[in-house]
């Protein structure tokens, strides 16, 4: 008798199997007209589901998965609730924006129970409540944000939703999971407008990014202008700098050469048969002026006497010898002035 009650109780089990989830697919009169398993005294509750057992149409119990007892006529199984998370499609509906535009939008709904009797007696039908829950708090939420920041602030968005959704499905048991915007469409003039300010954006983009390139090309030109005129100048300097070493080292080796040929000059005018070394020496570079003078066009006043050679190293010569001997008269004067002992001065006193 009690294998027959346990088949009996299976073939139940099988034929209402698939009504408890799909009572969250029908609506409210095919939910409760919906079979329910019958009491056959032992029963076989399925993993992931609740029976809601009333005992004379007051609740009693609810039966946990695995092997379960009632009591013939006494007790009856009043409502299966699925304990699995619950997929449900928002329907689309219009919303009104901030910025007064009409948005068609939809979403997806995940949920589930937590507190079966709550589900089963603290709302008529959980799937209707929380689906019109969903779209009034979603129109909420909407008229909140501009059209800009509904397509930008969609993670908050439904974050809002879904805990505006908690907040009021506690008392039936129900928790929202998560809820996701699948779709929103703009009428078609504000999405023409929409393009328009995205192309304009891109175009105003692509032109600050034109005149930046355009601005850092001539930024480099110019600096690079600034270098080549600094190294230029620098390389003037220095040129300026080694020609002017040059020169003052030639300058002085000049001054040196000529000094120490005067030097030697005057070393050899001491030697025997000196005068007559300057003398030819003389004669040499006149000859060699006179040469010269033909070659210039410049108008030149000369004595009556240029072609007598002689006669103006004789003046030259004298020329030197006075020079000489001033020289050394003024010398040979220092020098006795400086030797002379100062005079004494004549003693007055008696």
């Amino acid at each position: 008798m009690l294998r027959a009650l346990c088949r009996a109780g299976g073939v139940l089990l099988k034929g209402s199997g698939p009504a408890g989830p799909g009572l969250w697919r029908a609506s409210v009169q095919q939910r409760w007209a919906s079979s329910l398993p019958l009491n056959t005294v032992v029963l076989f509750v399925p993993q992931q589901e609740a029976w809601v057992v009333e005992r004379m149409g007051r609740f009693h119990t609810i039966l946990v998965p695995g092997l379960n007892f009632l009591i013939p006529v006494l007790d009856r199984i009043r409502y299966v609730q699925s304990l699995k998370e619950i997929v449900i499609d928002v329907p689309e509906q219009s919303a009104v924006s901030l910025d007064n535009v009409t948005l068609q939008i939809d979403g997806v709904l995940y949920l589930r129970i937590l507190d079966p009797f709550k589900a089963s007696y603290g709302v008529e039908d959980p799937e209707y409540a929380v689906t019109q829950l969903a779209q009034t708090t979603m129109r909420s939420e909407l008229g909140k944000l501009t059209l800009d920041k509904v397509f930008r602030e969609r993670e908050s968005l439904n974050s809002n939703i879904v805990h505006s959704i908690n907040q009021a499905s506690d008392e039936w048991g129900i928790r929202c999971l998560r809820y996701e915007i699948k779709d929103i469409q703009v009428p078609p003039r504000v999405k023409e407008s929409m393009q328009m300010q995205v192309e304009a954006e891109r175009r105003k983009r692509a032109t600050v990014l034109e005149s930046e390139g355009t601005r850092d090309a001539a930024i480099n030109v110019a600096e690079g202008q600034k270098q080549s005129q600094i190294l230029a100048s620098e390389g003037q300097r220095e040129e300026q700098i080694n020609m002017a070493a040059g020169e003052a080292q030639a300058i002085l080796a000049k001054a040196q050469a000529k000094a120490k040929a005067i030097h030697l000059l005057s070393e050899a005018l001491t030697r025997q048969s000196g005068a007559s070394a300057a003398a030819l020496s003389v004669a040499e570079q006149y000859v060699a002026a006179f040469s010269n003078l033909a070659k210039r066009s410049n108008t030149v006043l000369l004595p009556t006497n240029t072609g007598d050679v002689s006669t103006m190293v004789t003046q030259a010569m004298a020329i030197y010898g006075t020079l000489s001997k001033g020289k050394d008269g003024a010398d040979r004067k220092q020098g006795e002035e400086v030797a002379e002992p100062p005079e004494q001065q004549p003693n007055n006193f008696p």
